[in-house]
């Protein structure tokens, strides 16, 4: 059995690590509130950018934008992966990265030939460890991301896709269904997916889907048409370039929210764990304790016992 001072120094090393999990538990709800403040700032943009390219592109010539029109069969692919930079966050990045990876040995075994670009720093140690080197990588923004990085990707995928060395473009992320669930997604932007973001994040339509009751067909009302101003291909074009980033900026938000809901539940794990063992180890060491007295106890007086004798 170990001895006091062995319990005691435990029971104080345990103390100090919950002191450190309870800080960072408190940081990461401090920060819950400016990432879910701007995911929910982005997400009617987001919808409406969405709504708006997939109702105009049903009035378009085909050939407007490249980047409308479907390959005839998907050679190359890329596969954005959203993670963070920082661990102690729970299964936040185990989930993405394995379905990241599934997702990639999936298109492998079909023949598909899969670019990455590595948002994170565990996404880009994950695949640099499997001797995957991503095509684009970002580090030190999980927490708060920037519209200059949603941008670049948007710029390498939409010159791939419209040369021809691009076929098709998936992102993986978690969404932040609420400040304590994270939801893995993935989401498909090229060819671009007629899937509302109200379906794709599972959200309530009736409060969170805004522009639901412009989807809703009324067959009393015959379909108008569009006047594209100065012509279709400019009016794509900038419509395309706006759906991309804003995918890609929408995506890097709300797994920055998402980094820190989990994060806070795993610190608060991680204390209420802390608490339970002091607890077992201080009861542990009063008896021991006890013992160590009765033990002295009656060493006494056996002792006095003898001398009488």
């Amino acid at each position: 059995m170990p001895n006091l001072h062995d319990i005691e120094r435990r029971i104080n090393s345990v103390a100090s690590t919950k002191q450190i999990t309870r800080t960072m538990e408190m940081v990461a709800a401090a920060k819950i509130r400016r990432a879910t403040e701007r995911v929910t700032d982005a997400l009617p943009w987001a919808m409406a950018v969405s709504d708006m390219l997939i109702n105009a592109a049903k009035h378009a010539p085909m050939d407007s934008e490249p980047l409308l029109q479907v390959h005839d069969e998907v050679k190359r692919a890329l596969v954005i992966v959203v993670t963070s930079d920082r661990g102690l966050a729970g299964g936040f990045n185990s989930n993405v990265l394995r379905h990241a990876e599934k997702l990639i040995r999936e298109k492998e075994r079909q023949g598909v030939e899969v670019e990455v670009v590595a948002c994170g720093k565990k996404a880009l140690g994950y695949f640099s460890y499997r001797n995957i080197t991503p095509v684009m990588e970002f580090q030190g923004l999980s927490a708060d991301p920037t519209y200059e990085e949603a941008a670049q990707i948007s710029a390498y995928l939409a010159e791939g896709y419209r040369d021809g060395k691009l076929d098709e473009a998936v992102i993986v992320y978690n969404h932040a269904k609420n400040a304590a669930e994270q939801r893995l997604v993935e989401q498909q932007v090229l060819p671009v997916n007629q899937q509302s973001y109200a379906e794709l994040l599972g959200l309530k339509p009736k409060e969170e889907d805004v522009f639901a009751g412009f989807r809703e067909k009324d067959d009393t009302v015959p379909p108008g048409d569009l006047d594209f101003e100065p012509d279709a291909e400019s009016v794509m074009r900038y419509l395309m370039q706006a759906y991309l980033r804003n995918a890609f900026y929408f995506a890097l938000l709300d797994s920055a929210a998402g980094e820190q809901g989990a994060r806070r539940n795993a610190m608060k794990s991680a204390t209420d764990n802390a608490n339970e063992m002091v607890s077992t180890l201080t009861r542990v060491y009063n008896r021991v304790r006890q013992g160590a007295i009765t033990t002295e106890i009656t060493e006494i007086v056996g002792g006095a016992a003898a001398l009488e004798e």
